[in-house]
């Protein structure tokens, strides 16, 4: 994000390390987690949050949702011209069950809080891929300037005020897309894999609607889009967590030798009890939840799902968030 907002307007990037933020500066790329993307001339690489927030009016949190609120407590004494907090993480906070924007009401009250969200592989939107988003904000004026802050030749930005139903389908996405790619580790085929976001699209628009969501939000890029984006593609970090544990290899192991977070291995337990909290069945969620938490096999975990009794595909949870 801070590649494309910086190639036209002035942005900072706060890097945690010092070491890397120097090198970053020395080098204009991050060889760590982006190899080959030149960083703008324009982008200004520091460790420092009170240089980074130095005139600062819109914050974009790319930080995981584990680590969210630690970050933004720091950051907190700097951010007296901030105007809005936008957070890019997809996940559910552990113990509290919030969402990003929740946690940022708390950390910062009186911020408004929104979401960038939608089928973004990040190297891919780096490279200049063609790509979109949808940008969430509570407050229709400053999404509309947020949206102008990201929008570029290969990148649209959409917009909207669908902060629940737009949270929950980033956080909900990842631990479906674990699923889905423990269905391709144990070589289950396409069909599998087409029921796995099927079914995982009624369970993310069954919490969405629930919560607050607008049902068209889950049938649009926020929703089906990163879903399908996630649950597909080789370069998902959730998806490949989830093919190697349908391998058989263990938890430990695959995160240990990945150098980024996958959310949904972190969101799959608080996700499933922000479902139970609002009585809401989310079967495959339930089953993620339980395989990463080492208490079930990916093979028993088909099983569970397959034994389910019968019931009609679709229910009036969803039904009633449809317009009239």
């Amino acid at each position: 994000m801070a590649t494309l907002i910086a190639a036209s307007n002035p942005a900072s990037l706060w890097v945690r390390s010092p070491d890397l933020a120097s090198v970053m500066h020395e080098t204009r790329e991050n060889a760590t987690y982006l190899p080959g993307v030149q960083l703008p001339d324009g982008l200004l690489v520091t460790s420092s949050f009170a240089e980074a927030l130095d005139g600062a009016h819109i914050v974009f949190m790319a930080v995981p949702s584990h680590g969210f609120r630690a970050v933004l407590s720091d950051l907190a004494a700097h951010a007296g011209g901030v105007e809005a907090v936008v957070s890019l993480a997809k996940g559910i906070e552990i113990g509290t069950n919030l969402r990003m924007s929740q946690v940022v009401a708390e950390v910062l009250p009186g911020v408004p809080a929104g979401v960038l969200t939608g089928p973004n592989l990040a190297r891919e939107v780096a490279q200049g891929h063609p790509a979109a988003c949808v940008v969430a904000l509570p407050d229709d004026a400053l999404a509309r300037r947020v949206q102008g802050l990201v929008h570029t030749g290969t990148f649209r930005a959409y917009m909207g005020t669908d902060v629940v139903g737009c949270e929950i389908a980033g956080a909900t996405k990842n631990v479906m897309a674990i699923a889905a790619g423990i269905g391709d580790g144990l070589g289950l085929g396409d069909n599998t894999r087409a029921v796995l976001i099927t079914r995982g699209l009624a369970e993310l628009g069954r919490l969405g609607v629930t919560l607050g969501g607008k049902v068209l939000t889950f049938g649009g890029l926020a929703g089906v889009g990163d879903l399908v984006a996630t649950c597909a593609s080789p370069k998902s970090r959730n998806r490949t967590v989830g093919f190697a544990l349908g391998e058989g290899r263990t938890l430990d192991e695959i995160v240990s030798n990945m150098q980024m977070v996958a959310e949904g291995v972190k969101s799959a337990g608080p996700l499933v009890g922000l479902a139970h909290a609002h009585g809401v069945e989310m079967p495959i969620a339930e089953q993620v939840k339980a395989i990463v938490e080492g208490t079930c096999s990916p093979g028993e975990a088909l099983m569970n799902l397959m034994g389910r009794p019968s019931r009609p595909e679709w229910d009036e949870t969803l039904l009633r968030g449809l317009p009239r």
